[in-house]
């Protein structure tokens, strides 16, 4: 491994990271104080997925056939422009809601192409020895700056409020400039004609036997097992505490994502690989159902701590094995069908707990989804012999031509 390139890797994927999740909490904090119109943060976050959802066709193809080194630069410096744009747009706090909202679906369209490029070049950095662990290792770090994006906006909103934006432009612009430190990586050449070229990835995926069950196995996963939405409710009804353990109740499946992410770091290459996943999964499923019938506070914090770590051990078989068993000229391209199935889950999991929730009240919701996650989990098992067989993730590898 090159360890210099990694770490000009590790270090832009970091900041970018961090002024994405940050900017979600200042804008949708500036906003409400402004118009005191909850739906404006409805639309934060619909500015965010539209893009990806329209996009992620013609994203995966220009990974799949641009330099991606290049894609990774011009995203980081659209996204400096963007949080400048809001700096101006907000001038002391006489906010242009078209304007911001526009910037924000500009925000959304870079990330579009961002995520599958970030995903696709790793790879190409890093030998697929050590690719597990690279995972590992920016799993984490994606992890950790979701939770400590929103800690960073309060203090920055009460040190030098708008001011916010613009120390996310100079974050953005130097991960920009960090990954125009990393080496040249040729483009690949085009395979294929007209719709074959755009629908490439989706083939693929639809017709890998490890691609597919990884991708199938995080939406379901995610969107009928996820209990973040409905943490409030289980703090003020159930749990009947307040905003301070609410705060330590959101941080720990991070918390014990990163734990668990470094440990995955530090250890050799795993074995009996699609067996762990699975076994991840069914304590994943438990983790829910512990959290569910808990009535004590450090009970739920156990549980979401063990739902974090195992989630984590999942995502890092998964999410490498997406990459080691694609070929390098589909990269791209599955990245972008990995990324609108993660994004779409994660909303579409709030969506449905919180919908559920509303009729069957958040205990009853919680258990369904423990249930539902351990047959999807017992199901996978049964469904994909080759998954489940795998011994080391590096035998899904594709020779690349």
């Amino acid at each position: 491994m090159r360890h210099t390139t990694f770490i000009f890797y590790l270090s832009a994927r970091v900041l970018l990271s961090l002024a994405s999740a940050t900017l979600t909490m200042a804008i949708g904090w500036h906003l409400y104080l402004f118009s005191n119109n909850p739906f404006d943060l409805a639309l934060v976050g619909l500015m965010q997925i539209v893009p990806m959802i329209l996009l992620f066709i013609v994203s995966g193809w220009i990974v799949d056939n641009f330099p991606r080194k290049l894609i990774l630069v011009f995203c980081g410096m659209i996204e400096a422009v963007v949080y400048c744009g809001i700096a101006l747009s907000m001038n002391g706090g006489d906010i242009h809601k078209p304007i911001i909202f526009s910037l924000l679906f500009l925000h959304g369209v870079a990330r579009a192409f961002y995520a599958p490029a970030s995903q696709a070049i790793l790879p190409s950095i890093v030998s697929s020895q050590f690719l597990s662990r690279a995972v590992a290792i920016t799993s984490s770090i994606w992890t950790t700056a979701q939770t400590l994006g929103p800690l960073a906006a309060g203090l920055l909103i009460a040190w030098i409020d708008y001011g916010i934006y613009w120390f996310l432009a100079v974050l953005a612009g130097i991960g920009a400039g960090l990954y125009q430190l990393l080496p040249k990586i040729p483009a690949n050449k085009p395979l294929g004609r007209g719709m074959d070229l755009l629908l490439g990835g989706i083939r693929y995926v639809t017709r890998d036997p490890i691609v597919l069950p990884s991708i199938s196995l995080d939406l379901f996963i995610v969107f009928l097992g996820s209990v973040l939405a409905l943490l409030p409710i289980y703090a003020i009804d159930i749990l009947h505490v307040d905003a301070k353990a609410l705060g330590y109740m959101r941080a720990m499946p991070a918390l014990g994502g990163v734990m668990m992410g470094i440990l995955l770091a530090r250890l050799p290459q795993m074995r009996n690989a699609g067996r762990l996943l699975f076994i991840s999964l069914g304590i994943f499923a438990a983790s829910i159902l512990v959290f569910a019938m808990s009535s004590t506070l450090w009970l739920s914090l156990a549980a979401l701590w063990v739902y974090g770590a195992s989630d984590m051990i999942s995502v890092n078989i998964r999410t490498t094995l997406i990459q080691i068993a694609t070929p390098d000229e589909l990269r791209g391209r599955v990245s972008a069908v990995n990324m609108l199935f993660i994004g779409v889950s994660n909303e579409l999991g709030d969506f449905r707990a919180g919908s559920v929730a509303a009729v069957l009240g958040p205990v009853m919701t919680v258990v369904a989804g423990a249930g539902m996650a351990l047959i999807v989990a017992l199901g996978g098992f049964k469904l994909f012999p080759e998954l489940r067989n795998l011994d080391r993730i590096t035998d899904a590898e594709v020779k690349d031509n």
